[in-house]
Protein backbone atom coordinates (compact mmCIF):
# COMPACT_ATOMS: atom_id res chain seq x y z
CA UNK A 1 0.00 0.00 0.00
CA UNK A 2 2.75 2.36 0.91
CA UNK A 3 4.53 1.45 -2.24
CA UNK A 4 1.48 2.33 -4.32
CA UNK A 5 1.09 5.63 -2.45
CA UNK A 6 4.76 6.39 -3.08
CA UNK A 7 4.28 5.63 -6.75
CA UNK A 8 1.33 8.07 -6.94
CA UNK A 9 3.39 10.78 -5.26
CA UNK A 10 6.19 10.28 -7.75
CA UNK A 11 3.75 10.59 -10.63
CA UNK A 12 2.18 13.74 -9.14
CA UNK A 13 5.61 15.26 -8.66
CA UNK A 14 6.54 14.41 -12.22
CA UNK A 15 3.24 15.94 -13.41
CA UNK A 16 3.90 19.15 -11.52
CA UNK A 17 7.38 19.38 -13.01
CA UNK A 18 5.88 18.88 -16.44
CA UNK A 19 3.30 21.67 -15.79
CA UNK A 20 6.03 24.07 -14.70
CA UNK A 21 7.86 23.43 -17.95
CA UNK A 22 4.61 23.99 -19.86
CA UNK A 23 3.91 27.31 -18.13
CA UNK A 24 7.50 28.41 -18.64
CA UNK A 25 7.28 27.76 -22.38
CA UNK A 26 3.88 29.45 -22.51
CA UNK A 27 5.29 32.52 -20.76
CA UNK A 28 8.14 32.80 -23.28
CA UNK A 29 5.65 32.52 -26.14
CA UNK A 30 3.52 35.31 -24.64
CA UNK A 31 6.55 37.62 -24.23
CA UNK A 32 7.55 37.05 -27.85
CA UNK A 33 3.96 37.72 -28.95
CA UNK A 34 3.92 41.01 -27.03
CA UNK A 35 7.17 42.13 -28.61
CA UNK A 36 5.89 41.23 -32.08
CA UNK A 37 2.63 43.06 -31.45
CA UNK A 38 4.58 46.17 -30.45
CA UNK A 39 6.28 46.30 -33.85
CA UNK A 40 3.49 44.96 -36.03
CA UNK A 41 0.45 46.65 -34.49
CA UNK A 42 -1.47 49.31 -36.52
CA UNK A 43 0.54 52.52 -36.88
CA UNK A 44 -0.44 56.06 -36.10
CA UNK A 45 1.27 59.08 -37.69
CA UNK A 46 1.97 62.47 -36.17
CA UNK A 47 3.21 65.37 -38.35
CA UNK A 48 6.53 66.98 -37.50
CA UNK A 49 6.13 70.68 -38.18
CA UNK A 50 8.69 73.14 -39.42
CA UNK A 51 8.11 76.42 -37.63
CA UNK A 52 9.30 80.01 -37.56
CA UNK A 53 8.67 83.16 -35.55
CA UNK A 54 6.75 86.25 -36.56
CA UNK A 55 9.48 88.92 -36.66
CA UNK A 56 9.70 92.67 -37.08
CA UNK A 57 12.30 94.17 -39.40
CA UNK A 58 13.06 95.56 -42.86
CA UNK A 59 11.48 93.96 -45.91
CA UNK A 60 13.31 94.45 -49.21
CA UNK A 61 11.25 93.85 -52.34
CA UNK A 62 13.09 93.16 -55.59
CA UNK A 63 12.70 91.81 -59.10
CA UNK A 64 15.21 89.66 -60.95
CA UNK A 65 16.56 89.97 -64.47
CA UNK A 66 19.43 88.44 -66.41
CA UNK A 67 21.85 89.76 -68.99
CA UNK A 68 25.54 90.22 -69.68
CA UNK A 69 28.39 92.70 -69.33
CA UNK A 70 28.25 95.08 -72.28
CA UNK A 71 31.16 97.34 -71.31
CA UNK A 72 33.95 96.49 -68.91
CA UNK A 73 36.37 99.06 -67.58
CA UNK A 74 38.87 98.52 -70.37
CA UNK A 75 39.45 99.59 -73.98
CA UNK A 76 41.11 97.62 -76.78
CA UNK A 77 44.30 98.76 -78.48
CA UNK A 78 44.12 97.83 -82.17
CA UNK A 79 46.21 98.40 -85.27
CA UNK A 80 45.71 97.94 -89.00
CA UNK A 81 49.43 98.15 -89.71
CA UNK A 82 51.13 95.24 -91.47
CA UNK A 83 54.77 94.39 -90.94
CA UNK A 84 57.06 93.22 -88.13
CA UNK A 85 57.10 94.49 -84.54
CA UNK A 86 60.44 96.22 -83.99
CA UNK A 87 60.00 97.55 -80.45
CA UNK A 88 57.65 97.00 -77.53
CA UNK A 89 57.96 99.93 -75.13
CA UNK A 90 55.54 98.85 -72.38
CA UNK A 91 54.61 95.74 -70.44
CA UNK A 92 51.49 94.47 -68.71
CA UNK A 93 50.74 96.54 -65.62
CA UNK A 94 52.39 99.74 -66.90
CA UNK A 95 50.44 102.99 -66.66
CA UNK A 96 50.26 104.90 -69.95
CA UNK A 97 48.96 108.30 -71.02
CA UNK A 98 46.67 108.93 -73.98
CA UNK A 99 48.78 109.04 -77.13
CA UNK A 100 51.81 107.38 -75.53
CA UNK A 101 53.75 105.05 -77.85
CA UNK A 102 53.24 101.39 -77.04
CA UNK A 103 55.19 99.77 -79.89
CA UNK A 104 56.74 100.48 -83.28
CA UNK A 105 56.37 98.48 -86.49
CA UNK A 106 58.65 98.04 -89.50
CA UNK A 107 56.02 98.24 -92.23
CA UNK A 108 55.99 95.89 -95.19
CA UNK A 109 55.13 97.15 -98.70
CA UNK A 110 51.39 96.87 -98.16
CA UNK A 111 51.69 98.65 -94.84
CA UNK A 112 53.72 101.46 -96.36
CA UNK A 113 51.14 101.97 -99.10
CA UNK A 114 48.31 102.18 -96.60
CA UNK A 115 50.24 104.60 -94.42
CA UNK A 116 51.10 106.84 -97.39
CA UNK A 117 47.49 106.90 -98.54
CA UNK A 118 46.27 107.70 -95.05
CA UNK A 119 48.85 110.47 -94.71
CA UNK A 120 47.73 111.98 -98.02
CA UNK A 121 44.12 111.95 -96.85
CA UNK A 122 45.10 113.62 -93.60
CA UNK A 123 47.00 116.39 -95.39
CA UNK A 124 44.07 116.96 -97.75
CA UNK A 125 41.66 117.23 -94.81
CA UNK A 126 43.94 119.68 -93.05
CA UNK A 127 44.20 121.84 -96.19
CA UNK A 128 40.44 121.89 -96.51
CA UNK A 129 40.12 122.92 -92.89
CA UNK A 130 42.67 125.71 -93.30
CA UNK A 131 40.87 127.01 -96.40
CA UNK A 132 37.55 126.99 -94.58
CA UNK A 133 39.13 128.86 -91.70
CA UNK A 134 40.53 131.53 -94.04
CA UNK A 135 37.16 131.88 -95.75
CA UNK A 136 35.58 132.43 -92.35
CA UNK A 137 37.77 135.47 -91.78
CA UNK A 138 36.81 136.84 -95.21
CA UNK A 139 33.12 136.38 -94.56
CA UNK A 140 33.45 137.93 -91.13
CA UNK A 141 35.00 141.01 -92.74
CA UNK A 142 32.23 141.22 -95.35
CA UNK A 143 29.60 140.97 -92.66
CA UNK A 144 31.19 143.85 -90.75
CA UNK A 145 31.34 146.03 -93.88
CA UNK A 146 27.69 145.34 -94.73
CA UNK A 147 26.63 146.10 -91.19
CA UNK A 148 28.51 149.39 -91.08
CA UNK A 149 27.08 150.48 -94.43
CA UNK A 150 23.56 149.70 -93.28
CA UNK A 151 24.03 151.54 -89.98
CA UNK A 152 25.68 154.59 -91.56
CA UNK A 153 23.29 154.95 -94.47
CA UNK A 154 19.84 153.65 -93.76
CA UNK A 155 19.74 153.82 -89.97
CA UNK A 156 21.75 157.02 -89.45
CA UNK A 157 19.69 158.88 -92.07
CA UNK A 158 16.42 157.68 -90.52
CA UNK A 159 15.25 155.79 -93.56
CA UNK A 160 11.93 154.03 -93.00
CA UNK A 161 11.90 150.25 -93.20
CA UNK A 162 9.98 150.41 -96.47
CA UNK A 163 12.56 152.66 -98.10
CA UNK A 164 14.45 150.86 -100.94
CA UNK A 165 17.83 151.88 -99.49
CA UNK A 166 16.92 150.51 -96.07
CA UNK A 167 15.63 147.27 -97.57
CA UNK A 168 18.68 146.78 -99.82
CA UNK A 169 21.37 147.49 -97.22
CA UNK A 170 19.58 145.52 -94.52
CA UNK A 171 19.29 142.52 -96.87
CA UNK A 172 23.00 142.79 -97.75
CA UNK A 173 23.94 142.80 -94.09
CA UNK A 174 21.67 139.79 -93.28
CA UNK A 175 23.09 137.85 -96.25
CA UNK A 176 26.66 138.51 -95.11
CA UNK A 177 25.78 137.45 -91.58
CA UNK A 178 24.15 134.22 -92.84
CA UNK A 179 27.20 133.41 -94.97
CA UNK A 180 29.46 133.92 -91.97
CA UNK A 181 27.36 131.65 -89.73
CA UNK A 182 27.14 129.02 -92.46
CA UNK A 183 30.91 129.02 -92.74
CA UNK A 184 31.23 128.04 -89.07
CA UNK A 185 29.34 124.85 -89.97
CA UNK A 186 31.70 124.25 -92.87
CA UNK A 187 34.62 124.60 -90.50
CA UNK A 188 33.09 122.11 -88.05
CA UNK A 189 32.66 119.64 -90.89
CA UNK A 190 36.25 120.18 -92.03
CA UNK A 191 37.47 119.68 -88.46
CA UNK A 192 35.58 116.38 -88.23
CA UNK A 193 37.17 115.28 -91.52
CA UNK A 194 40.60 116.06 -90.08
CA UNK A 195 39.85 113.99 -86.96
CA UNK A 196 38.65 111.06 -89.07
CA UNK A 197 41.71 111.20 -91.33
CA UNK A 198 43.97 111.44 -88.28
CA UNK A 199 42.43 108.34 -86.72
CA UNK A 200 42.72 106.46 -90.00
CA UNK A 201 46.37 107.42 -90.22
CA UNK A 202 47.02 106.32 -86.64
CA UNK A 203 45.38 102.95 -87.37
CA UNK A 204 47.90 102.13 -90.14
CA UNK A 205 50.86 104.04 -88.73
CA UNK A 206 54.16 102.38 -87.89
CA UNK A 207 53.76 103.83 -84.38
CA UNK A 208 51.13 102.19 -82.17
CA UNK A 209 49.85 104.53 -79.46
CA UNK A 210 47.51 104.28 -76.49
CA UNK A 211 44.00 105.55 -77.35
CA UNK A 212 43.24 106.44 -73.71
CA UNK A 213 45.06 106.68 -70.39
CA UNK A 214 45.14 103.68 -68.07
CA UNK A 215 46.93 100.46 -67.21
CA UNK A 216 48.22 98.10 -69.91
CA UNK A 217 46.69 94.60 -69.84
CA UNK A 218 46.34 91.70 -72.27
CA UNK A 219 49.51 92.73 -74.14
CA UNK A 220 50.28 90.15 -76.84
CA UNK A 221 53.17 91.87 -78.67
CA UNK A 222 56.79 90.77 -78.83
CA UNK A 223 59.65 92.01 -81.05
CA UNK A 224 59.77 90.09 -84.32
CA UNK A 225 56.05 89.32 -84.24
CA UNK A 226 54.35 89.53 -87.65
CA UNK A 227 51.34 91.82 -88.04
CA UNK A 228 49.06 91.41 -91.01
CA UNK A 229 46.37 93.98 -91.61
CA UNK A 230 43.06 92.18 -92.06
CA UNK A 231 40.04 93.32 -94.05
CA UNK A 232 36.43 92.26 -94.53
CA UNK A 233 34.47 92.44 -97.78
CA UNK A 234 30.71 92.89 -98.04
CA UNK A 235 28.45 93.13 -101.09
CA UNK A 236 25.12 94.93 -101.38
CA UNK A 237 23.20 95.87 -104.54
CA UNK A 238 26.13 95.01 -106.81
CA UNK A 239 28.40 97.21 -104.65
CA UNK A 240 31.42 95.66 -102.98
CA UNK A 241 32.81 97.34 -99.85
CA UNK A 242 36.13 96.47 -98.26
CA UNK A 243 36.65 97.45 -94.64
CA UNK A 244 39.92 97.21 -92.76
CA UNK A 245 39.50 95.58 -89.36
CA UNK A 246 42.07 96.21 -86.67
CA UNK A 247 44.11 93.55 -84.91
CA UNK A 248 43.81 93.72 -81.10
CA UNK A 249 47.24 93.75 -79.50
CA UNK A 250 46.48 94.94 -75.94
CA UNK A 251 43.90 96.44 -73.62
CA UNK A 252 43.97 99.48 -71.41
CA UNK A 253 42.20 99.22 -68.06
CA UNK A 254 40.59 102.42 -66.80
CA UNK A 255 38.96 103.61 -63.60
CA UNK A 256 35.55 103.40 -65.27
CA UNK A 257 32.92 101.03 -63.93
CA UNK A 258 31.52 98.08 -65.89
CA UNK A 259 28.15 98.44 -67.62
CA UNK A 260 25.63 95.60 -67.59
CA UNK A 261 22.74 95.13 -70.02
CA UNK A 262 19.72 93.19 -68.75
CA UNK A 263 16.23 92.31 -69.97
CA UNK A 264 13.35 92.99 -67.58
CA UNK A 265 10.15 90.95 -67.84
CA UNK A 266 6.94 92.63 -68.93
CA UNK A 267 5.23 92.02 -65.57
CA UNK A 268 8.14 93.56 -63.66
CA UNK A 269 8.88 96.68 -65.73
CA UNK A 270 6.17 98.85 -64.03
CA UNK A 271 8.00 98.35 -60.72
CA UNK A 272 11.43 99.47 -61.96
CA UNK A 273 12.58 103.07 -62.34
CA UNK A 274 15.86 104.76 -63.26
CA UNK A 275 18.02 105.12 -60.17
CA UNK A 276 16.89 101.88 -58.50
CA UNK A 277 19.69 100.07 -56.69
CA UNK A 278 20.59 96.50 -57.64
CA UNK A 279 22.75 93.64 -56.46
CA UNK A 280 24.49 91.58 -59.13
CA UNK A 281 25.98 88.11 -59.26
CA UNK A 282 28.02 86.64 -62.09
CA UNK A 283 28.08 82.99 -63.15
CA UNK A 284 31.87 83.14 -63.38
CA UNK A 285 32.21 84.73 -59.91
CA UNK A 286 29.88 82.65 -57.70
CA UNK A 287 31.30 83.83 -54.38
CA UNK A 288 31.08 87.57 -55.04
CA UNK A 289 28.21 90.05 -55.04
CA UNK A 290 28.39 93.50 -56.64
CA UNK A 291 26.16 96.57 -56.41
CA UNK A 292 25.01 99.09 -58.98
CA UNK A 293 22.04 101.15 -60.11
CA UNK A 294 19.73 101.46 -63.10
CA UNK A 295 20.94 104.27 -65.39
CA UNK A 296 18.59 103.72 -68.32
CA UNK A 297 15.51 101.77 -69.45
CA UNK A 298 14.35 101.24 -73.03
CA UNK A 299 10.58 101.44 -72.56
CA UNK A 300 9.95 100.58 -76.22
CA UNK A 301 10.73 96.96 -75.40
CA UNK A 302 11.69 94.03 -77.58
CA UNK A 303 9.57 91.04 -78.64
CA UNK A 304 11.10 87.61 -79.13
CA UNK A 305 9.02 84.45 -79.67
CA UNK A 306 5.95 86.29 -78.44
CA UNK A 307 7.62 87.35 -75.19
CA UNK A 308 8.13 91.05 -74.46
CA UNK A 309 11.11 92.24 -72.45
CA UNK A 310 12.52 95.69 -71.76
CA UNK A 311 16.28 96.29 -72.03
CA UNK A 312 17.85 98.20 -69.15
CA UNK A 313 21.35 99.33 -68.31
CA UNK A 314 23.05 99.02 -64.91
CA UNK A 315 26.27 100.81 -63.97
CA UNK A 316 28.26 99.11 -61.23
CA UNK A 317 29.22 101.22 -58.24
CA UNK A 318 32.93 100.38 -58.46
CA UNK A 319 35.37 98.89 -60.98
CA UNK A 320 36.55 95.30 -60.77
CA UNK A 321 39.41 93.43 -62.40
CA UNK A 322 37.34 90.25 -62.31
CA UNK A 323 34.47 91.45 -64.49
CA UNK A 324 35.09 90.87 -68.18
CA UNK A 325 33.04 91.71 -71.29
CA UNK A 326 30.13 89.37 -72.14
CA UNK A 327 30.05 87.68 -68.72
CA UNK A 328 26.58 86.40 -67.77
CA UNK A 329 24.96 88.26 -64.88
CA UNK A 330 21.83 88.09 -62.73
CA UNK A 331 20.55 91.35 -61.27
CA UNK A 332 18.22 91.72 -58.29
CA UNK A 333 16.70 95.20 -58.60
CA UNK A 334 15.47 96.67 -55.32
CA UNK A 335 12.06 98.21 -55.99
CA UNK A 336 10.86 98.96 -52.44
CA UNK A 337 12.12 98.96 -48.85
CA UNK A 338 9.63 98.67 -45.94
CA UNK A 339 11.06 99.41 -42.49
CA UNK A 340 9.78 98.15 -39.11
CA UNK A 341 7.12 95.79 -40.45
CA UNK A 342 5.90 92.36 -39.32
CA UNK A 343 7.19 89.56 -41.51
CA UNK A 344 6.76 85.82 -41.88
CA UNK A 345 8.39 83.36 -44.27
CA UNK A 346 6.45 83.29 -47.52
CA UNK A 347 6.16 79.51 -47.18
CA UNK A 348 3.83 80.05 -44.21
CA UNK A 349 1.23 81.88 -46.32
CA UNK A 350 -1.69 79.74 -47.49
CA UNK A 351 -4.12 81.14 -50.04
CA UNK A 352 -7.42 79.52 -50.91
CA UNK A 353 -11.07 80.20 -51.57
CA UNK A 354 -11.46 81.22 -47.94
CA UNK A 355 -8.80 83.89 -48.16
CA UNK A 356 -5.24 84.15 -46.90
CA UNK A 357 -4.36 82.22 -43.74
CA UNK A 358 -1.41 81.24 -41.56
CA UNK A 359 -1.21 78.25 -39.22
CA UNK A 360 -0.24 79.26 -35.69
CA UNK A 361 1.24 76.69 -33.29
CA UNK A 362 0.23 77.27 -29.66
CA UNK A 363 0.41 74.78 -26.79
CA UNK A 364 0.87 71.95 -29.27
CA UNK A 365 -2.30 72.87 -31.12
CA UNK A 366 -2.60 74.26 -34.65
CA UNK A 367 -4.91 77.22 -35.18
CA UNK A 368 -5.68 78.61 -38.63
CA UNK A 369 -5.64 82.42 -38.55
CA UNK A 370 -6.85 84.84 -41.22
CA UNK A 371 -4.21 87.41 -42.14
CA UNK A 372 -3.83 90.46 -44.36
CA UNK A 373 -0.60 90.64 -46.37
CA UNK A 374 1.21 93.37 -48.28
CA UNK A 375 4.61 93.41 -50.01
CA UNK A 376 6.62 90.25 -50.42
CA UNK A 377 10.22 89.41 -51.21
CA UNK A 378 11.58 86.11 -52.46
CA UNK A 379 11.49 84.69 -48.91
CA UNK A 380 9.46 87.02 -46.66
CA UNK A 381 5.93 88.45 -46.71
CA UNK A 382 4.70 91.51 -44.83
CA UNK A 383 1.77 90.99 -42.45
CA UNK A 384 -0.66 93.88 -41.97
CA UNK A 385 -3.06 92.20 -39.54
CA UNK A 386 -3.84 88.83 -37.94
CA UNK A 387 -0.52 88.06 -36.22
CA UNK A 388 1.65 89.46 -33.44
CA UNK A 389 5.39 89.60 -33.14
CA UNK A 390 6.90 86.47 -31.57
CA UNK A 391 4.10 84.05 -32.42
CA UNK A 392 5.13 80.63 -33.69
CA UNK A 393 3.84 79.78 -37.14
CA UNK A 394 3.98 76.65 -39.28
CA UNK A 395 5.93 76.90 -42.51
CA UNK A 396 5.64 73.26 -43.53
CA UNK A 397 5.59 69.61 -42.54
CA UNK A 398 9.12 68.27 -42.63
CA UNK A 399 8.40 64.57 -42.03
CA UNK A 400 5.93 62.02 -40.69
CA UNK A 401 7.10 60.14 -37.57
CA UNK A 402 5.62 56.64 -37.14
CA UNK A 403 4.62 55.52 -33.63
CA UNK A 404 3.46 52.07 -32.65
CA UNK A 405 0.79 51.08 -30.15
CA UNK A 406 2.04 48.98 -27.19
CA UNK A 407 -1.32 47.67 -26.00
CA UNK A 408 -1.33 43.95 -25.37
CA UNK A 409 -3.35 41.81 -27.75
CA UNK A 410 -4.66 40.15 -24.67
CA UNK A 411 -7.37 41.89 -22.70
CA UNK A 412 -7.54 41.81 -18.96
CA UNK A 413 -4.81 40.34 -16.74
CA UNK A 414 -3.07 37.10 -17.52
CA UNK A 415 -1.37 35.36 -14.65
CA UNK A 416 0.80 32.38 -15.11
CA UNK A 417 0.89 30.60 -11.82
CA UNK A 418 3.13 27.90 -10.51
CA UNK A 419 6.37 29.72 -11.22
CA UNK A 420 7.64 30.39 -7.77
CA UNK A 421 4.41 31.78 -6.49
CA UNK A 422 3.15 32.84 -9.94
CA UNK A 423 4.57 35.11 -12.59
CA UNK A 424 2.20 38.00 -13.40
CA UNK A 425 1.77 39.50 -16.85
CA UNK A 426 -0.22 42.75 -16.74
CA UNK A 427 -2.57 44.02 -19.34
CA UNK A 428 0.31 45.96 -21.02
CA UNK A 429 1.50 49.63 -20.95
CA UNK A 430 -0.34 51.88 -23.41
CA UNK A 431 1.18 54.98 -25.24
CA UNK A 432 -1.21 57.49 -26.75
CA UNK A 433 -0.52 60.19 -29.37
CA UNK A 434 -2.47 63.40 -29.96
CA UNK A 435 -2.84 65.13 -33.34
CA UNK A 436 -2.65 68.91 -33.43
CA UNK A 437 -5.82 70.77 -34.04
CA UNK A 438 -6.63 72.09 -37.43
CA UNK A 439 -4.92 69.18 -39.18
Amino acid sequence: MLEKLGGYLVKIKQGMASHKKFYLILGVIIVIALIGWNFLSPKTQQPQYQTAQVTRGTLITSVSASGSVSVANKASVTTQASGVISQVLVKNGDMVASGQTIATVTLDQNGQQKQAAAWSSLLSAQNTFNAAQAQLYTLQNLEFIANQKFMNDAVANGKPTADPLYVEENAAWLAAEAAYKNQTGVISQAQAAVSTASLSYQAVSSTITAPIAGKITDLTLTPGMQLSGSSTTSSSNATTTTTDSGQAIASIKTDGTPIVSISIAEVDIPKVTVGDKATLTFDALPNQTFTGKIIGINTTGAVSSGVTTYPATIALDSPSDSILPNMSVTAHIITKVDDNVLMVPTAAIQTGTGGTTVRVLQNGQINVVDVTTADASDTQTQIISGLSEGETIVTGVTSQTTTFGTSSPFSGTLRVGGLGGGAGFGGGAQRTTTRGGGQ
